[in-house]
């Protein structure tokens, strides 16, 4: 037996009194609503919001991810004992917090980056924004065709009611938990083949548009595990199931200020949607945008040069028929030609030369360090609950010294 003080196993310049300190100032009240007192009944027990966002914004940080692995280091580990206080945290608890609600964890980065602008620690005058594909919780032997979806579909939903009618054998040895989580995973598989089948048509108008009548071995296949995940080509340059995660960062102090989640992998629709979304986050207008060629659609810089308040975008000429970048066109906008005129100087040159050093080096960041190489979850809004995770961790590692000393 080894009598200690928690608090004097930590420095007082340790990292996770600073993430503490941080998720202090935030406003959590939209967790708290579930679980408040109404009127004379009593509210639910509950750990608290802050020890649960600390952890994981911590956890995060130490590009951990799994719901698991964090509740056993609540236990063992000091930096994390220290964050809850030396009581243990249910694994079930954690996961259900990581992957709740992506609102209330978008408000929390909202409040974060608010905070940032109002130390004059972010600039929103000029961003970058890039696409990270990651690989999404599902194999490639788990997309199938409607024939194939529609049989398992009828293996699942016989599964389930045996599960049901073995509920009620006297000579049933399992536990009440066991038939729970068998009945559960049941229901859960069946409902995601429900969501396969129904986005099945929407693919399969899509392919006949692309590929111009019908065919078998062209039949669009959805994935039984993740249905939203489409197989799109990865960083590593490998095609698979993946989510297209969306940052835009602040060029000057590379702070990521937007974040957004795509099942496609096309990147142009996305400029417009994280100018729209960094607009509304911080009141502040983007003036400058800075992307690479996948986003680049002409249709949209000249919309971006015609808005009430244009925004100037830095991205990289296409090659023409001589593989050099195309400088000129007779049938381009004015704002189009404006872009051509800007990238072709040296000037144009320089500035969109700041999107590598932002953009680039901030995935490689959130990629290799905090947990988005590839997703333990499923869906969209859970992938983009994990994206606002790391985006808090990276946004408090970098400046979070500085927010609790402003």
């Amino acid at each position: 037996m080894e009598a200690s003080c928690l608090d004097d196993l930590l420095p007082t310049d340790h990292r996770a009194r600073v993430v503490w300190s941080v998720v202090e100032r935030l406003d959590l009240s939209c967790f708290l609503h579930e679980i408040a007192a109404r009127g004379s009944d009593p509210g639910r027990a509950a750990t608290d919001p802050k020890i649960l966002a600390s952890l994981w914004v911590y956890a995060t940080m130490d590009n951990i991810g799994s719901a698991r692995r964090l509740a056993k280091l609540c236990g063992e580990h000091a930096a994390y004992r220290w964050l809850c206080g030396g009581v243990s945290v249910n694994h079930h608890t954690l996961s259900d917090f990581r992957v709740a609600d992506e609102k209330r964890l978008d408000d929390l980065l909202t409040q974060v980056i608010t905070m940032l602008v109002a130390q004059d620690l972010v600039k929103i005058d000029r961003i970058s924004q890039d696409g990270l594909r990651v690989r999404a919780a599902a194999g490639q032997s788990s997309y199938r065709r409607r024939a194939s979806l529609q049989r398992l579909k009828r293996q699942v939903a016989a599964e389930v009611a045996r599960l049901k009618r073995q509920r009620e054998d006297p000579d049933d040895d399992r536990s009440a938990a066991q038939r729970a989580a068998q009945e559960r995973s049941a229901r859960e598989r069946e409902s995601r083949i429900d969501r396969a089948l129904a986005l099945l048509p929407e693919l399969e108008e899509i392919k006949n548009h692309q590929t111009g009548k019908p065919s078998k071995s062209r039949e669009a296949r959805v994935s039984t595990t993740d249905p939203e995940a489409r197989r799109m080509k990865r960083g590593d340059g490998s095609i698979g199931p993946a989510y297209n995660l969306q940052f835009g960062a602040d060029v000057q102090s590379r702070a990521i200020v937007g974040v957004a989640v795509s099942t496609e992998g096309d990147d142009r629709p996305q400029s417009e949607a994280m100018r729209k979304q960094i607009t509304a986050r911080t009141g502040q207008e983007v003036r400058k945008h800075l992307y690479d060629g996948g986003y680049v659609k002409k249709e949209l810089i000249e919309a971006a040069s015609a808005e009430a308040k244009p925004v100037t975008i830095y991205a990289p000429l296409p090659a023409g028929k001589d593989g050099r970048p195309c400088r000129e066109s007779r049938r381009d906008t004015p704002g189009v030609q404006a872009w051509r005129q800007r990238m072709s100087n040296e000037q144009g040159q320089t500035i969109y030369r700041q999107r590598a050093s932002t953009s680039e080096t901030i995935n490689a960041d959130l990629a290799t360090h905090r947990g988005l190489k590839s997703l333990n979850v499923w869906g969209p809004s859970k992938a983009l609950c994990v994206a606002v995770w790391a985006a808090l961790a990276y946004n408090l590692l970098h400046f979070g010294t500085a927010l609790i000393q402003s």
